[in-house]
């Protein structure tokens, strides 16, 4: 199958959708099939060569976060041309009323579409002022992906119709695999803890984390707090007090590799986000890893979490619940492995391998209806032709 996948986001900075679409393009083309990728990406980005550059991105904020998208005619003579060269048997879109290459190749393409709506959230003035120009076209969607229950409630509420939940894949066994490194593994005295994210960006919530980390010192003085993503710890570490600086270790953005490691290694991996998160992959790629997570109860996070079964929550936006939630782990190591076991069990229901195959059902349906609908078009002629049936 020619499969064409619509990435909206710029590959020069990793997020979620991008990994995505990434690890789906790949795992198709595992499978044998042709996949082509168009994304946004600076010139000098070093891309797969699956990957087709859509232009230098420009950061706009949305979401609660900045995202980096391209519009405008230049972007869509690139769409039209990639469009034009592909002839694909089917078109994959990501955040298909999000103003940027997704919503310019709705509008140019004909053939099988298929969209998956990764977003949640209330309406925006970004979707706002798309949805009008993105409305006559979204009629061409055959087959309508959400990545969560959130993400599906915030098509049916803001987008029309309804979409089938299926939810971001994991390679479970690159997590599953990876060892502990000594230099972050704990101790009695001195456990780790794991914070994953834009550090910078306040939804994603390293001040909550440190907002709690007062009291969890308190009882556990030699607790250390390894913070991996990209920031400036300068920043973000404005107005913390000392002791809380002290406890953090900054790590930078790692590798693929690296945060597998990490997530192995540390004795609880905490999500503190406070919105605007449809799914939580990075849940999903700690509890493959073996980690025990603990994370705020955000609706997402509660689903992936199996309610508090697969990883413990906390009141979101709640530094008390946090702190005392962390205390009850780190000092009960036998729940922090139940948890830890029941989570990887969880896992294996994200790994690509069950993923993939539900997209690709969608894509032999819509691909299916396409040829239907022609079909009937032809007799429909035929009959008109000979005079109707008589």
């Amino acid at each position: 199958m020619r499969v064409g996948i619509v990435c909206p986001y710029s590959f020069d900075v990793p997020g979620g959708v991008q990994f995505h679409v990434r690890d789906l393009a790949e795992h198709f083309i595992g499978q044998g099939h042709e996949v082509s990728v168009l994304a946004p990406a600076d010139s000098e980005t070093a891309l797969p060569e699956y990957v087709v550059s859509a232009g230098r991105a420009t950061a706009v904020r949305y979401n609660g976060s900045v995202a980096r998208l391209n519009f405008g005619p230049v972007s869509a003579a690139k769409v039209n041309r990639w469009l034009d060269h592909g002839e694909f048997d089917v078109l994959h879109l990501h955040e298909p009323v999000t103003p940027s290459i997704s919503v310019l190749a709705l509008m140019a393409a004909d053939g099988p579409i298929v969209a998956t709506f990764h977003t949640s959230m209330l309406r925006s003035r970004t979707m706002q002022t798309a949805y009008p120009i993105v409305r006559p076209s979204l009629e061409k969607i055959s087959g309508r992906i959400a990545v969560s229950e959130d993400a599906r409630r915030t098509v049916t509420t803001h987008v029309g119709g309804d979409a089938v939940v299926i939810p971001n894949g994991v390679y479970v066994d690159r997590f599953e695999h990876a060892r502990r490194r000594a230099q972050w593994t704990g101790t009695p005295t001195r456990p780790t803890i794991a914070f994953l994210g834009r550090m910078g960006e306040p939804r994603k919530g390293l001040p909550v984390l440190a907002a709690a980390l007062p009291a969890v010192l308190d009882a556990v003085p030699g607790l250390r707090v390894l913070v991996a993503g990209p920031g400036d710890p300068a920043e973000v570490t404005e107005g913390m007090p000392d002791r809380v600086v002290a406890a953090m270790e900054f790590l930078g953005a790692v590798s693929d590799e690296d945060k597998a490691v990490l997530l192995a290694s540390a004795d609880v991996y905490v999500a503190p986000n406070t919105g605007g998160e449809s799914f939580g992959i990075i849940l999903i790629e700690a509890m493959s890893a073996g980690a025990c997570v603990l994370a705020s109860d955000l609706s997402a996070f509660w689903r992936v979490l199996d309610g508090g079964t697969a990883g413990a929550l906390f009141r979101n936006e709640d530094p008390e619940d946090l702190a005392a939630s962390l205390l009850t782990l780190l000092a009960e190591p036998e729940r922090r492995r139940r948890l830890a076991t029941a989570g990887q069990a969880r896992a294996r229901q994200f790994d690509w391998s069950v993923v993939a195959d539900r997209i690709m059902a969608v894509y032999e349906t819509v691909i299916e209806g396409r040829m239907a609908a022609r079909q009937g078009a032809r007799t429909g002629w035929a009959r008109l032709l000979r005079g109707g049936d008589r």
